[in-house]
């Protein structure tokens, strides 16, 4: 029997990394894709192929998938998991790093689908599992750009799934609520270094007290929780549109859905300090 084969990106760490190990659990051939390809040599060992990956450069993009189907002449999974979140309030973010994080979070992943959907389609199945967020549906003060990137990966999977169902190719989005990675520290600092000291800089100290609040065990789950989702979806008979995961995921989504937005603004405001002023 001929064995599946997957492209994971963003797999130097975290999610990504943790997927890697779950589908390699489940007997794929895995190719963990990252920037960073000696923080992979723990997945090489395991018996993943370690490929350079960078998804805001095309060439980059490109090589890495006619490597796999030079390889093993097929791609049944792709999962976009590459991505980061840069925060600061609107005003002070650089435009330059709001089109970084599109880049990076949306564009990476719209180009490496357009490359892996010929094949999938010649051989009538395939599977991309596109890393979103419970940020695709709740926004908080100082992550808009963050948010807008997850906002747009959604929208973009559910109508590059009608588009593609035809052929037999899937599209599902994994939804995690928090998860103990660096993307935390990363999203913290950017937030102080970028509007610590602005007119911001008051609030900003008090958001990155509320997320540092929410990165731990009691908030939050370990990558490995996502890992074993997104293998689950990767061997699912009908996979769904979308799978909440982590601690909370599914109420926080369904509550942001249902609840109107002047009251989700003054719980958001009370937690932030940033409510309207009298």
């Amino acid at each position: 029997m001929t064995k599946k084969v997957a492209l994971v990106t963003g797999g130097s760490s975290g999610i990504g990394e943790s997927a890697v190990v779950e589908l390699l659990g489940k007997g794929f051939i895995v190719y963990a894709a990252a920037r960073r390809t000696e923080r992979m040599v723990g997945l090489a060992d395991k018996g993943a192929h370690v490929v350079a990956l960078d998804v805001t450069d095309d060439a980059s993009m490109q090589a890495c998938v006619n490597r796999i189907l030079q390889e093993q002449g097929r791609i049944d999974v792709l999962v976009n998991n590459a991505g980061y979140g840069s925060y600061g309030a609107v005003e002070d973010v650089p435009i330059d790093e709001a089109r970084r994080q599109f880049e990076v979070n949306v564009f990476g992943l719209a180009r490496l689908s357009q490359l892996v959907l010929p094949s999938m389609r010649k051989q009538k199945s395939g599977r991309i599992i596109n890393i979103s967020s419970i940020g695709a549906r709740l926004y908080e003060p100082f992550g808009a750009w963050y948010h807008a990137t997850k906002f747009a990966v959604e929208g973009l999977s559910f109508s590059m799934r009608l588009e593609v169902a035809p052929f037999g190719v899937s599209v599902s989005c994994v939804a995690p609520a928090g998860v103990v990675t660096e993307w935390n520290t990363i999203s913290r600092d950017s937030l102080l270094e970028t509007s610590g000291s602005t007119a911001y800089g008051p609030y900003a100290q008090r958001a990155f007290k509320v997320l540092e609040t929410a990165d731990g065990p009691a908030m939050s789950c370990t990558p490995d929780v996502v890992g074993r989702k997104i293998a689950k979806v990767a061997t699912a008979k009908r996979p769904k549109a979308v799978y909440p995961v982590g601690k909370g995921a599914r109420l926080i989504r369904g509550s942001f859905d249902l609840m109107p937005n002047s009251v989700t603004d003054t719980m958001l405001g009370q937690a932030y300090g940033t409510g309207r002023k009298a």
